[in-house]
């Protein structure tokens, strides 16, 4: 393997030596000032970076070298800086930690502690490069590009998964942005009708007059401009799955026809005199309370009764407990990963917005802020203003964590993240999780019951192998995705 490069940033000529000659196991790239540093920063991508404060044209001070600092901070958020300094030890120590140093050491440098400090530094940012990963990558869950940790949720994601074995029509209701669409293709994707189309059509988004022929297809000369046959989209999911999506919009001139293919699953296309017979799930979704406009007489009666085989409801996202800040967290680590930004996740202020925003758009509008938000950001951490949200008051967010650094309280939660990722990444197996960490089963349980981790058996029991976590059978919720929403 190569070896990890090394952004040493100093102005003594005979140090610098000195650190070549020391870090043989780093590739050491030099940089005597801030615009040498900046310049190396953004070309050689280093892995950690040992930082003078004492640079020129202020080497007697360190107004410089913390200029420098801040500039390393924004280039590369995840790149681990470790200060070096002679002056004013115990204040800069404060300083620099303060503006994201990952840790200080004195001058005269010990360079066998150096050594340490440095291997460390570069573990931590390894380990924070794969939370990144894993953190963007499918979790287990019994539905596909679901995740939630809320009980309301779960259960929805329990239904899907034994509704998807059945044909039995169903109806999704539930606000706009909740993921209605990603739950209709679970049910198909999960089912055995999986190798067959999946077919898709807004009611509310095409034109009443050309809906029939959307739906229904029609013949060669039917109406004017019908110059060939055109099958439609019910004939087309023959063997799928067709999903009616807003089926509260279907106008009332169409009710009576697609009650009549769903009857007995035959119809005729527009113009055409011969019955067509195909074998088609249907699966409806709307956000308009379909029995009040029933009994309004705006819906026909009958054609719910033929919709709504099973009934789901979808709670919107503010009625989901912590699912809002469990997304978002998610969401960044994906677009951040997809725009090539390092953004390193959101501060104290952010997350009170996103837990008390009332989130209207549900997950689809969450999912836009954060994308917007790790495109436009200029700092590492994602702020209320990046998501265009109103922090709330001070004493509002209390239960919100505040950011400190603590570098030993960091390092822990470093861990803890590593821990969850890998049991995630291997579906709550203690065994395949400890492979994945390099370090032993028993290891891995005293590491499980500092952080008062045990995993849980079927029973309540701690210690259960192999749970899937996220299913009944485990005592974990799932950590799964709404992104297709």
């Amino acid at each position: 393997m190569s070896k990890p490069k090394l952004l040493v940033i100093e102005d003594d000529a005979a140090l610098c030596a000195q650190y070549r000659w020391s870090f043989s196991g780093w590739r050491v790239v030099i940089a005597n000032d801030r615009a040498q540093a900046e310049a190396a920063a953004q070309r050689e991508d280093p892995a950690v970076a040992l930082l003078d404060l004492g640079l020129p044209p202020d080497a007697e001070g360190v107004s410089e070298g913390f200029a420098t600092l801040e500039a390393l901070r924004k280039i590369s958020p995840m790149l681990p800086v470790i200060v070096s300094s002679g002056q004013d030890q115990r204040e800069n120590a404060l300083r620099a930690i303060a503006l994201g140093a990952y840790d200080f050491c004195p001058k005269p440098a010990d360079l066998a502690m150096l050594r340490t400090v440095l291997d460390r530094a570069l573990r931590l940012r390894e380990l924070e490069e794969e939370n990144l990963r894993l953190a963007a990558s499918p979790r287990p869950s019994p539905v596909r590009d679901i995740i939630t940790g809320d009980d309301a949720m779960l259960k929805v994601c329990r239904t899907v998964e034994r509704l998807a074995s059945v044909t039995v029509p169903v109806l999704l209701l539930g606000e706009s942005g909740t993921g209605k669409e990603a739950l209709a293709r679970a049910l198909h994707e999960m089912g055995p009708r999986a190798a067959k189309e999946f077919v898709a059509i807004n009611c509310a988004a095409i034109p009443e007059t050309l809906l029939e022929s959307e739906l229904f297809g029609h013949e060669k000369g039917a109406f004017t401009g019908a110059v060939r046959q055109v099958v439609g989209r019910i004939e087309a999911a023959n063997g799928g799955t067709l999903f009616l999506d807003e089926i509260g919009d279907l106008p009332a001139s169409l009710q009576a026809k697609l009650l009549r293919f769903l009857q007995d699953q035959t119809f005729e296309r527009v113009g055409g005199r011969s019955p067509i017979r195909v074998d088609v799930r249907v699966v409806s979704a709307t956000n308009q309370p379909l029995e009040d406009q029933a009994g309004q007489g705006r819906f026909r009666g009958d054609l719910l009764y033929r919709l709504n085989g099973v009934t789901v409801r979808i709670p919107p996202l503010r009625e989901r407990g912590e699912d809002a800040v469990l997304l978002a967290r998610w969401f960044l680590a994906r677009e951040s990963m997809t725009l090539g930004r390092r953004n390193r996740g959101f501060d104290a202020g952010a997350l009170a917005a996103i837990a008390a925003h009332a989130w209207p758009g549900n997950v689809r509008e969450l999912q836009n802020r954060v994308r917007r938000a790790a495109l436009m950001a200029d700092g590492p951490l994602i702020t209320a203003e990046d998501l265009e949200l109103e922090a709330p008051a001070a004493e509002t967010r209390s239960s919100v964590p505040e950011i400190d650094f603590d570098l030993r309280a960091a390092r822990l939660r470093a861990e803890r993240d590593t821990i969850e990722r890998a049991l995630a990444h291997s579906n709550g197996s203690v065994s395949a999780a400890a492979r994945l960490l390099g370090i032993s089963r028993p290891t891995l349980y005293g590491l499980l019951d500092t952080h008062g981790m045990a995993p849980h058996r079927p029973g309540g029991e701690p210690g259960a192998e192999g749970a899937h976590e996220g299913s009944p059978e485990s005592g974990r919720p799932p950590e799964a995705t709404l992104g297709a929403v």
